[in-house]
């Protein structure tokens, strides 16, 4: 078990959400949906404020935080429990799935070393919280979220990747409508 735990549910926070083994699940279309969907459910029915985002290929990387009556622990918990199961439907379920057998064997693996899980393991359990209480924290994060393609080499500038929130940043509508941070540095407005 880690040490890091999200202590004040209305803090806003940076985590890291991880499937097991650095699986590369994300990388099809349909999985990504699959994330897109919940984090709009979770904004309309659960009590999150997504602030910032990024789909990487086997991680996602958020900037959340819970409306007043919520826990964002228990939002992040439903998130994942239900995006699990739906990816692992999905994954099942597609027999073009050229990599069906392979992750299904790691993720059965990783199930075995989880009392929690009977049959298969998606995601890391630790989402590495990071309560970010001050205005250069929030901006740091913000712009490493939104750099994680541009490092990756996906694209070259961070509002070309459509699965993060960088456009809404900029003004653009994105593919999800986010709860948008308006935080300034010392020297000016957030820059993406």
């Amino acid at each position: 078990m880690t040490g890091y735990k999200i202590k004040d549910q209305e803090g806003i926070h940076f985590l890291t959400i991880t499937v097991v083994s650095w699986v590369d699940v994300f990388t099809r279309q349909v999985y990504k949906d699959v994330i897109l969907e919940s984090f709009k459910y979770c904004r309309e029915q659960k009590g999150l404020n997504l602030h910032a985002y990024v789909i990487m290929s086997n991680h996602i990387h958020i900037i959340a935080s819970a409306k007043e009556g919520y826990l964002l622990s228990d939002i992040i918990r439903d998130f994942k429990r239900h995006t699990s199961k739906s990816i692992l439907k999905h994954i099942i379920e597609d027999s073009g799935e050229s990599r069906q057998e392979w992750m299904l064997r790691l993720f059965r693996y990783h199930a075995k070393y989880n009392k929690h899980n009977q049959t298969y393991q998606f995601w890391k359990r630790d989402n590495h919280p990071i309560e970010l209480v001050s205005p250069k924290w929030i901006w740091q994060k913000l712009n490493y979220i939104h750099s994680n393609p541009v490092r990756a080499g996906i694209v070259l500038n961070t509002e070309e990747y459509m699965y993060s929130s960088a456009s809404n940043y900029l003004g653009d509508e994105g593919l999800l409508q986010i709860d948008l941070l308006n935080i300034k540095k010392t020297y000016g407005f957030i820059k993406i």
